[in-house]
């Protein structure tokens, strides 16, 4: 009886700790979610079989509250923060190019918009979309429409 309970006890302790690493860290379906589930589901099932069913729901309602209580634990817990990345990206796009094109100015597509492309306006080249979602061949006619961030709206002329 005793030993059964050791084992029991183990192999929900092994099914916990496997499940914990998939969650924090393999995230997916990997070996370990996949041992953990395994464990987990074979101490229940153990406890069922060799201890009877109510030592088996009880091993059921601890292993959920085990499993539960160490997620939230580990959650709160500062051990996360060590492994996290907290790096903040500063860099920006470059859309200078932009500034020297103006509503109403005339240029040409260098690729087709399709609807997205590339266009030729004022001897710099941007990024164009078409402004009514026409496809626009290349070497055609443009004009600008609208200016957005970081591409310019176009039609054909």
């Amino acid at each position: 009886m005793t030993l059964d309970l050791l084992i029991v006890a183990a192999v929900i302790l092994l099914g916990i700790l496997f499940m914990l690493v998939e969650i924090f860290l393999l995230p997916g379906i990997s070996i370990a979610g996949i041992a953990g589930a395994i464990f987990l589901v074979g101490g229940i099932v153990y406890a069922y079989l060799f201890l009877g069913s109510t030592a088996g729901n009880i091993t059921l309602a601890a292993s959920a509250l085990a499993m539960g209580g160490t997620f939230f634990w580990l959650l709160k817990s500062k051990s996360l923060r060590k492994i996290s990345l907290e790096t903040n990206i500063e860099g920006k796009v470059d859309n200078s190019n932009l500034q020297k094109m103006a509503v109403g100015d005339r240029g040409i597509a260098l690729s087709r918009l399709n609807p997205i492309g590339k266009v030729m306006v004022n001897d710099v080249e941007a990024e164009g979309k078409s402004f009514d979602g026409e496809f626009i061949e290349e070497e055609t006619a443009i004009e600008i429409v609208r200016i957005e961030t970081y591409h310019v709206l176009v039609k054909r002329i």
